[in-house]
């Protein structure tokens, strides 16, 4: 059993002046692990004092010694990756595909960050005046569960690249993940107050944050729900906001592609993360002339996917990370045999064998149209809805015909005709058969996936504010 007590604030972990508690739990299991203490709205302020005296310090540094601070975060991080893959399995459940990503992930993007860094003209002449880029004062950060240290290494880390301080109040079921990363980060060395971490829930420290007129800055990873209600608040204050927030992608098959290629680059986006990605491709387009074709590929393909504990190296689908993520999305497989889309495989309850844990039957439904709300709502489970469509500009249409914009996924053969298709989609990354993002390619989303985006230099405009000084 893990208990954790502490916070972590001005540069040491400290005892908050909350008291409740919050019980974590092993999703494979549904066994409780540990409690954490929670922060409540003086932890909150006490944490963004720390960060505004650190403030001018971290504003005055130079491009090297931002450097040197992310160099030593990517180390410290990297030094502790078994703890952190370990807690991250217990915690969260994830399958061990998504665990050889997501640790290495949390260092590596420290060294993306420094990199991005040394390479950013911080000083510009334009005309008569010296356009320079400074950091937009003290940040805040409200970060989810579903892959938590990879949220809380991306915003400190473009924090850091700024020159600016942060306050991050993580989702509070993924305290021990959070506890093992920040006992890591400790080893970095950062000044004081440079980084807090609260815990606590969103109602109570994340709103005191989106509220505190001393935060100038506000990153957000999260519900489209719960993004609207920062950004109204932020806008008392006029805090710069970044909203990085649900997705509905479509994955758009041509007709021209090639089944065995095509249909493991489905299964890796529609079930990524166990269904609980943000950028899941969970709408599938096809062309009615293969669509009995496809369908009867996809339900012996997903029939044959892995659903199990993270302890399993054959596992291809873990658990939902709490009881009510899985109610949730048992919901949604009921509503869509009342909406009258087919279940093609899965369906209600647990996948047999597993008669304890938060485990989910991966679904797939057929004859979806695109009004539907299994269609159009973020479901956030192993859950694909597939959709028909008569030619090319229909395929866009339904395509486009969503609330959200983040991440599209087309598949095909013909590259000009993959490129052309993926220009006419309303998202804020559109990817080709698969294929891996660059490391600085900005992320984020059209619509209500979003404002504002994250990673490379994108993601640093956004920590900075450009001043004019002419003459």
């Amino acid at each position: 059993m893990k208990y954790i007590e502490q916070i972590y604030v001005d540069g040491v972990f400290a005892t908050p002046h909350g008291s409740e508690r919050f019980d974590l739990f092993n999703p494979a299991t549904e066994e409780k692990i540990g409690e954490v203490r929670l922060g409540d709205e003086e932890d909150a302020h006490t944490a963004v004092a720390a960060a505004k005296r650190a403030f001018p310090a971290m504003r005055r540094t130079g491009v090297a010694e931002r450097v040197a601070m992310l160099q030593a975060l990517r180390d410290a991080v990297a030094a502790r990756s078994e703890a952190l893959h370990a807690a991250m399995s217990a915690e969260y459940g994830a399958p061990q595909s998504f665990l050889a990503f997501s640790v290495p992930h949390a260092s590596n993007v420290f060294d993306v960050a420094a990199r991005t860094v040394a390479d950013y003209a911080f000083t510009r002449r334009i005309g008569n005046a010296d356009v320079i880029m400074e950091p937009v004062g003290v940040a805040a950060a409200i970060t989810p569960w579903n892959s938590n240290i990879g949220f809380i290494c991306t915003k400190l880390a473009t924090a850091i690249a700024a020159g600016t301080t942060i306050v991050i109040k993580p989702s509070e079921m993924s305290a021990i993940q959070t506890q093992t990363l920040l006992e890591a980060i400790h080893e970095a060395g950062l000044p004081p107050g440079a980084l807090n971490v609260v815990n606590g829930t969103g109602h109570v420290v994340g709103a005191e944050l989106s509220r505190d007129p001393s935060i100038a800055k506000i990153t957000f990873t999260g519900s489209t729900t719960t993004g609207r209600t920062i950004l109204r608040s932020a806008a008392e204050t006029f805090k710069r906001v970044t909203l990085e927030l649900g997705g509905k992608g479509p994955q758009i098959l041509l007709d021209d592609a090639d089944l065995d290629h095509a249909m493991p680059r489905i299964l890796a986006s529609a079930f990524r993360n166990s269904g609980q990605a943000c950028i899941a491709g969970t709408r599938l387009l096809v062309s009615k002339r293969r669509y009995a074709e496809v369908t009867a590929r996809l339900a012996e393909a997903v029939a044959a996917l892995k659903v199990g504990p993270s302890s399993d190296p054959a596992v291809d689908i873990g658990p939902m990370v709490s009881a009510r993520q899985w109610e949730r999305v048992q919901s949604y497989i009921r509503l869509g045999s009342e909406e009258g889309a087919t279940i093609l495989v899965g369906g209600e309850g647990r996948p047999e064998g597993l008669e304890r844990g938060w485990f989910v039957r991966p679904t797939v439904f057929s004859g979806v149209t695109n009004d539907m709300r299994i269609a159009r709502e973020e479901i956030f489970g192993p859950v694909l809805s597939v959709l028909a469509y008569e030619d090319e500009d229909d395929a866009i249409a339904l395509a486009n015909d969503t609330d959200y914009g983040l991440q599209s996924y087309v598949l095909g053969a013909d590259h000009d005709r993959l490129r052309a298709v993926a220009r006419r989609l309303e998202a804020g990354r559109v990817v080709i058969n698969e294929t891996p993002a660059d490391a600085q390619a900005p992320f984020g989303g059209f619509k209500h996936s979003g404002i504002g985006r994250e990673f490379g230099p994108f993601g640093l405009e956004a920590f900075l504010e450009p001043k004019a000084i002419i003459g």
